[in-house]
C-alpha cells in the first residue's frame, strides 16, 4: 500500500479548514493533496486505481466521511504527523512532551480527553523545530512566542496560525519543491538557490509579520525570526530524512556480503 503523503502547508490547511478557518472543506483539502502526488496517474485515467491502493489511516477516514472533527488524541495527531514529508513523529515522543518536557505549554487535553487544533498544532510545531534546537531552545522560544500557558490572548500568533505561516514561508522558498535551499558560504553573506540571500530570507518571512501593527516592533521581530527559524528546520529535516534513507538503504543492501 502507498502512504498518503501532505506537505506540511497541507496539513496546515487540514488543520485550519477542520477548525473552519478558511472556505475549504476537510476532505477538499485532502484531494488537492492527493492529487498534488498523482498527477502522472490522474492523466493516465487510473484515478480509482491509485487511490485503492493509498493507505487510509483512521483518523483519514474519519474527514473522508465528514466527520466533525474539534480535537484529536495523541494516537490521531501522531498518526496525522506521519503523513507529513520529511517528518518523524512518534507517538512515544509526542507523550513525552505531553507529560514533562512541554506540558506547561500543552497542559491537559481542553476538549474532553482530547486536544484542541492549537494543542496539535504545537506538537507539529516542536517536532519541526527539534530538528534545530534543544528542548530548551524551543521552550525559550514558545516563552516569547505564546506568552502565558494557557491563555492564548497574550499569544504573538495562534500556534496554528504560526504552523500556517511558517509551512507557506518554506514553500516560498522552496518553489521547486525538493526540500532543499542549497545553502553555501558563511555567515551574513551566505548565498542560497536561486541567489538567495540571508537578508532575503529575513525579507520573506518578515512578510508575514509586517502587517501585525498590534504587534510592537520588537514583537514582529521575534515573529519573524521564529518563522524563519521554523523553516530552516523544515530544511534539515530533509537532510535528517535522506540521511536516514541512505544508511537504511546501505544497511539492507549489506555490500560488504557475498
Amino acid at each position: 500500500m502507498e502512504s498518503f503523503t501532505m506537505t506540511r502547508s497541507d496539513m496546515a490547511h487540514l488543520l485550519l479548514a477542520l477548525d473552519n478557518r478558511q472556505d475549504l472543506q476537510p476532505l477538499a483539502v485532502l484531494q488537492e493533496a492527493w492529487r498534488k502526488n498523482h498527477q502522472d496517474r490522474l492523466r493516465a485515467g487510473s484515478t480509482l486505481p491509485a487511490f485503492l491502493s493509498t493507505e487510509v489511516t483512521p483518523v483519514l477516514e474519519k474527514i473522508i466521511k465528514g466527520r466533525q472533527i474539534a480535537a484529536f488524541s495523541l494516537q490521531e495527531i501522531a498518526s496525522l504527523g506521519q503523513l507529513i514529508e520529511y517528518s518523524h513523529v512518534s507517538l512515544a515522543s509526542m507523550q513525552n512532551w505531553v507529560k514533562r518536557d512541554f506540558k506547561e505549554f500543552l497542559g491537559s487535553p481542553q476538549v474532553g480527553k482530547k486536544y484542541s487544533i492549537n494543542q496539535a498544532a504545537i506538537l507539529l510545531i516542536i517536532e519541526d523545530l527539534k530538528s534545530s534546537l534543544d528542548f530548551e531552545s524551543i521552550r525559550k522560544l514558545f516563552h516569547m512566542l505564546f506568552g502565558q500557558p494557557g491563555d492564548d490572548n497574550d499569544d504573538l500568533m495562534q500556534p496554528k496560525h504560526l504552523y500556517a505561516a511558517y509551512s507557506s514561508l518554506f514553500e516560498e522558498l522552496d518553489a521547486n519543491g525538493d526540500g532543499m535551499f542549497d545553502i553555501t558560504g558563511t555567515g551574513s553573506a551566505s548565498t542560497l538557490k536561486d541567489g538567495l540571500t540571508e537578508d532575503m530570507l529575513l525579507r520573506a518571512a518578515g512578510r508575514y509579520t509586517d502587517d501585525l501593527v498590534h504587534l510592537s516592533p520588537n514583537q514582529r521581530e521575534a515573529l519573524r525570526n521564529a518563522l524563519l527559524v521554523a523553516a530552516v528546520s523544515i530544511q534539515n529535516s530533509y537532510f535528517l530524512s535522506m540521511a536516514r534513507r541512505y544508511v537504511n538503504a546501505t544497511l539492507f543492501l549489506d555490500f560488504g556480503q557475498h
